[in-house]
């Protein structure tokens, strides 16, 4: 990962093509790490916010069309990606000029940084409950010091290279332990549903606080934040279509079983628990969550590392290594000093932004790279109003959501540009 002063300094700079060479990712990396990132308690978290909306079947229909859209897109970006063997930043760049994705790529830096520090909430308040639960330790050094455990871990992550990361701890030691964990949980939640009467469950109707359409886009909204990021990763990768693949079955399937795994865990709970307290009640719950806390660690690094590529993007000086440590620091203290719930409505915000962006960055790059500019006009427009268009469902068509309009308008609208783009030299 890191830019040291070696021969691999060019193949890490953001706007540089990683050589053939040196792109190593198979598709068994691809698919473990992707699944790795997609495994998370604020998976499981959102994933309950579709009970008691709809019922379990039509949860389990929104859970699956969401989850294999949304990784779709994400093959797509990362089959673009490796096959030029470039970056996030830099098929931004490539989509919108240069100069004027600068933008964008900030808002990616601030958008990061931001969810870096909420993961490192989310470990911190995984950490607290497990303390309180076991330990009966309570007291307002719990969370300091978890904060500070967490991110001092995160900074040690950030100062190695990511490829050995990727293929030494996540592929070999991580993957059997999240599998394991994630089997356990459904095993002893299944058993409580059937406990309960499955039969019943499935067939008890949702109450209709939540259309079903609204809860697609709420379920690919998971994959579609990773959009900025996955590029980072499949550049590495060995050939296109494979990469494309591994991303594609790895967190389709992590994002279906976590989806899953919380809509089942809040149909069987009491309504007066959360979800952290629910999983370490269950047997061997406290095993399966301290696997699953640990994994949460590789979703913060991911943020880290894309968070660096992006800054390296900006200024091509600064070490992506010192970058990303830089970014944990400024993350932890963020997670200790700043109310990161009021900072949700923010990061969401930004977050909007990148969905349409990504529908012109497909759109125009699916075919081929274009000719290199500081602006590009057409493409800057359409992103623009897909911005909007994303916005005004919001309000116009809440029950459709915002996400699926937005994507559909980009790549639309940016595949007619490049279409007319590609005939203009022809007509000439």
């Amino acid at each position: 990962m890191a830019t040291h002063t070696t021969s691999s300094d060019a193949a890490h700079a953001s706007n540089a093509s990683v050589p053939v060479a040196e792109r190593i990712f198979t598709f068994t990396d691809a698919a473990a790490l992707w699944f790795s990132l997609g495994v998370g308690l604020l998976v499981m978290q959102v994933g309950a916010y579709l009970r008691p909306g709809l019922s379990l079947p039509q949860a389990a229909g929104a859970i699956a069309l969401g989850s294999l859209l949304g990784a779709g897109l994400l093959a797509w970006v990362a089959g673009i990606g490796s096959r030029h063997g470039l970056s996030s930043s830099a098929l931004i760049g490539r989509t919108l000029g240069q100069r004027f994705a600068m933008l964008p790529v900030a808002l990616n830096v601030v958008q990061l940084l931001g969810w870096t520090a909420f993961e490192l909430v989310i470990m911190r308040d995984g950490t607290r409950t497990i303390v309180e639960q076991v330990f009966g330790a309570r007291g307002a050094w719990v969370p300091v010091v978890a904060t500070l455990a967490w991110g001092s871990l995160l900074l040690v992550l950030a100062s190695g290279r990511m490829i050995g990361l990727v293929r030494r701890f996540v592929s070999r030691a991580a993957m059997p332990l999240i599998v394991a964990s994630l089997l356990w949980l459904s095993y002893q939640f299944g058993l409580k549903a059937w406990q309960h009467g499955f039969a019943a469950l499935w067939a008890q109707p949702g109450d209709g606080s939540m259309s079903l359409l609204a809860a697609v886009d709420l379920v690919i909204a998971m994959p579609v934040s990773w959009l900025p990021l996955v590029a980072d990763y499949a550049r590495y990768g060995r050939h296109a279509g494979a990469t494309a693949r591994g991303t594609w079955l790895g967190y389709a399937a992590a994002n279906i079983w976590c989806y899953a795994l919380g809509v089942l865990v809040i149909s069987v709970s009491p309504a007066d628990i959360d979800m952290l307290s629910t999983l370490l009640l269950a047997q061997g719950g406290l095993i399966a969550l301290g696997f699953i806390l640990v994994d949460e660690v590789d979703n913060a690094y991911g943020d880290v590392h894309s968070g660096a590529v992006s800054t390296n993007f900006l200024n091509g000086r600064w070490s992506i290594r010192r970058i990303g440590m830089t970014l944990v620091l400024l993350a932890t203290a963020a997670a200790l000093a700043l109310p990161m719930h009021a900072l949700e409505p923010f990061l969401l915000t930004l977050s909007s932004i990148f969905v349409p962006l990504f529908g012109v960055v497909i759109a125009q790059l699916a075919p081929g790279l274009p000719p290199q500019s500081n602006w590009r006009w057409g493409p800057m427009s359409v992103w623009l109003l897909g911005i909007g268009v994303f916005q005004l469902g919001t309000v116009w068509w809440p029950n459709w959501g915002s996400a699926l309009p937005s994507l559909a308008f980009t790549l639309l609208a940016a595949g007619v540009l490049r279409w007319r783009e590609a005939r203009a030299p022809a007509a000439a």
